[in-house]
């Protein structure tokens, strides 16, 4: 989960990485650290907290060089402090890294046992002594990196830099996300593609297992054992203000603005209307091999796992195939069953979630076909699924997802209507009807927003609450867990979400004067059901926050505070019910002073076990 940035080229290299970490710093946050070689010495700032230290430390002892590698830290192994932050030097050889290696123990006696003395209680540290030692074997730093590489286990994405060959930066990755951007005659390396947007567009997506070694100018890749490989670079369109705060006060309120654009650009060049179809080309999947599929399990982890609980609903009802929702990292761990005729659909927002990655890969072996969401373009999981449905909601930089998962529930949609037409559970006039009231969406939108200003007000009367508690039914029963969630992650204020139904089974028992109770009670076929909910909450003293379907004049008359959300028929719903509790745990952490867009111990990509 940590970010890494590199760069060899003519420019000044330290402003380009600091810059790129800015990019990153939603990947780790806890320290940071640059090296940048100088006239063949390696000069390095590290600093415990916030790359903002880090910036102040270059700010005031300036770095001078053309060649640098850059690092921001989410713990794994080791607290956060400066001696644990990267970038590790053991020799000649430095290296800042992303991911975990699990047999670092035992290289590191092995290692100690041949006299080298580790300053830190990081895995990475390891990988820095590893190839110094194996270096002073072979002489050669290329050499020296390829037989360090082999030699560990587990994951990683690294940056290797060697003050006895200062014009040289080798790349390589396994199992962690590794980005390569070109130039004119200077390169780019990073995590993510933000982190260097705003100098190329042209990457290169590393696979696992390969290595680029940037030297005079010229890129080569190849395996990490020395095979040449052919990289083709994959131009990006995203602009490097769509990773911009673009004026507003933080990332996630930006980025729940964009959610009408962003659910927009998800459905465009996509819908056959006339036909009531859809076109999903990168899917992959034939109308003959979706019929085939007699199960559906779709797996995810966090917020994407919130999205699947709604597609279960979508796809049951409309396709009349039964549907698993598993949280990807158990998935594995209950020795699954997927055969030939079992479709697994995965949803990740970076397309690098490392417990989802290993979900596709089991479910792959056992035969199962295999398609993924998400939102990266050649990321991992897309690479490696079967088919892939593309979120286009843009770079997502606020840890607690927003737009990804409102586009997730679109895509849903749109793979909904693929599978019903081509399976034949939905005909050419539901089709129609499905797309009508998708193309409603973005509008609808729009009119969710207008309810900021009313949220912003009920966030200030509740915002001191010590407990909330989320009810809903159906397929608002997930957007319940959603909009707990997203209080926790970002207010720290404990919340639970529940299937209205199931309050009687023990919520009930919290209910009181003091307990805020969110209540999604749109008119759908389980309204009254609900409805009956929320008068047992009032009959306990609870203070229920209504969110309701416009002009709902019954439940305004009972309930304590109401949003009300514009109609969009029962499966659209949950995605404009998302957004004022969204707006609610924004405009409750902010009026808390909590980091909203760097929540604390999360980071935005789990790219590690």
């Amino acid at each position: 989960m940590c970010g890494i940035v590199g760069y060899i080229g003519e420019q000044e290299a330290a402003p380009i990485i600091l810059d790129g970490l800015k990019k990153l710093e939603y990947r780790g946050y806890d320290s940071a650290g640059i090296s940048v070689l100088t006239a063949g010495r390696a000069d390095t700032r590290r600093s415990e907290g916030k790359l903002v230290n880090l910036e102040r430390l270059v700010m005031a002892k300036p770095l001078a060089g053309s060649i640098g590698i850059g690092h921001t830290r989410w713990a794994t192994h080791g607290r956060p402090s400066e001696v644990n932050a990267h970038p590790h030097q053991a020799g000649s050889v430095i290296v800042v890294h992303n991911g975990i290696i699990e047999n670092y123990l035992q290289l590191k006696e092995m290692l100690k046992g041949l006299g080298h003395d580790f300053l830190s209680e990081t895995d990475t540290e390891v990988i820095s002594h590893l190839i110094e030692e194996r270096l002073k074997e072979s002489g050669d730093f290329e050499t020296a990196a390829r037989r360090a590489l082999q030699e560990l286990r587990g994951a990683y994405a690294v940056c290797i830099l060697c003050e006895k060959e200062p014009e040289t930066l080798i790349a390589a990755k396994q199992g962690s996300p590794m980005v390569v951007g070109l130039g004119e005659g200077e390169f780019f390396v990073a995590s993510d593609i933000p982190a260097i947007l705003a100098h190329t567009r042209e990457m290169i997506f590393m696979e696992d297992g390969e290595m680029a070694l940037f030297r005079d100018g010229i890129p080569a890749f190849s395996s990490v054992a020395g095979e040449p490989l052919v990289k083709k670079p994959r131009h990006i369109d995203w602009s490097p203000l769509m990773a911009e705060k673009g004026g507003y006060k933080h990332f996630m309120l930006k980025e729940i603005f964009e959610q009408p654009r962003a659910v927009q650009d998800t459905i465009t060049g996509r819908l056959l209307g006339e036909e009531g179809d859809v076109l999903l080309e990168e899917m992959k999947l034939s109308a003959a091999e979706l019929k085939e599929v007699a199960r559906v399990c779709i797996v995810a982890c966090g917020t994407s796992w919130h999205s699947a609980l709604v597609g279960k609903f979508m796809i049951e009802e409309h396709c009349r195939i039964p549907v698993e929702v598993d949280i990807a990292s158990e998935f594995r761990y209950r020795k699954p069953v997927v055969d030939g005729k079992t479709l697994l659909l995965v949803i990740s927002q970076s397309g690098e979630t490392a417990d989802t990655l290993a979900a596709l890969r089991e479910a792959r072996n056992l035969g199962a076909k295999t398609a993924a969401i998400c939102n990266v373009v050649d990321s991992s999981i897309a690479r490696e699924a079967h088919g892939v449905l593309y979120t286009h909601a843009g770079p997502e930089i606020g840890v607690a997802s927003t737009k990804a998962f409102v586009t997730q529930l679109v895509a849903l949609y749109l793979f909904t209507i693929k599978f019903g037409r081509s399976i034949g559970r939905i005909d050419k006039a539901k089709g129609q009807s499905m797309i009508d009231s998708l193309v409603k969406v973005p509008g609808l939108l729009e009119k969710s927003l207008e309810l900021n200003p009313e949220v912003e007000k009920v966030a200030k009367r509740y915002m001191n609450a010590r407990d909330f508690l989320y009810l809903g039914r159906g397929n608002n029963y997930p957007i319940a867990l959603e909009g707990a969630l997203k209080l926790k992650e970002i207010s720290y204020i404990h919340a639970e979400g529940y299937p209205a139904g199931e309050m009687k089974h023990g919520p009930i028992a919290l209910i009181d004067e003091e307990m805020p109770v969110v209540i999604l009670v749109p008119k759908n076929s389980t309204y009254e059901k609900v409805a009956s909910n929320m008068e047992e909450v009032i009959a306990r003293g609870g203070r229920v926050i209504a969110i309701c379907s416009q002009d709902d004049v019954e439940i305004r008359a009972k309930a304590e505070e109401v949003l009300e959300v514009p109609s969009a028929g029962e499966d659209l719903t949950p995605i404009l019910l998302s957004v004022p509790l969204q707006l609610l745990a924004y405009h409750v952490a902010v009026l808390k002073g909590t980091d909203v867009d760097q929540p604390r111990n999360l980071a935005k990509s789990v790219t590690v076990e």
